[in-house]
């Protein structure tokens, strides 16, 4: 789990192929102390999981689902990389929760200049922004952010020069594809809504799973 609070800005080291797959080496974050091999992060909102550490860097491991599903596939040397280590049970959750699985691709379709700020607006699979609402919550390349304006097929956001400078939106352009993972809520409200109310064989309180003594 993470929260869409990107912790840097990253640049990848390498890429390489390994059949239909990638194993992809980016810079390991400064202040991020020691990691354990297993161990979850974030890249551009793809929760993968760390593979090594050779050589000084972070590496891991893309099949051929991730890379057709998300930007990952687009990554070369010297690109930047948005990364998030999976959330700590006792921090402040200060973004909401991102699960790290990314549902769609999205394109950067307009922006719009007011001073230091931006307005981005993202064209969108329809079957996501089904799932958005103005003021509620969308993870683009995983950073965690408001929506302002939702359509059929689109969906507007409005950053901060913070934000700009320290993540890769602030180098996104027109015609740049991003990771979006809409807010997990929003996915439950519309599957109840898609099955007429019924669970559909949801785990949990609202549709509980046969006991396997049964």
């Amino acid at each position: 789990m993470f929260t869409g609070l990107v912790e840097g800005l990253v640049k990848v080291r390498s890429v390489v192929p390994e059949g239909t797959a990638r194993r992809l080496c980016v810079e390991p974050l400064p202040q991020a102390g020691d990691v354990v091999l297993g161990e979850s992060i974030a890249l551009n909102g793809c929760c993968l999981t760390l593979v090594s550490t050779a050589d000084g860097g972070w590496w891991f491991q893309a099949g051929a689902e991730t890379l057709a599903r998300t930007n990952l596939g687009e990554l070369r040397p010297g690109d930047p990389v948005n990364v998030e280590r999976a959330l700590p049970a006792n921090a402040r959750l200060g973004g909401h929760f991102v699960q790290g699985h990314i549902d769609g691709v999205g394109q950067v379709e307009r922006i719009d200049v007011d001073g230091e700020w931006r307005t981005f607006w993202f064209a969108a699979p329809p079957e996501l922004c089904r799932g958005m609402v103005s003021k509620g919550s969308i993870a683009v390349d995983g950073v965690s952010l408001t929506l302002v304006a939702v359509e059929a097929a689109r969906f507007s956001v409005m950053l901060i020069p913070h934000t700009l400078q320290v993540t890769t939106l602030g180098v996104r352009t027109v015609g740049s594809r991003v990771n979006l993972e809409t807010d997990i809520l929003g996915k439950y409200v519309q599957r109840l809504l898609e099955t007429g109310g019924s669970s559909g064989g949801l785990p949990g309180p609202l549709g509980r799973l046969p006991d396997a003594r049964s």
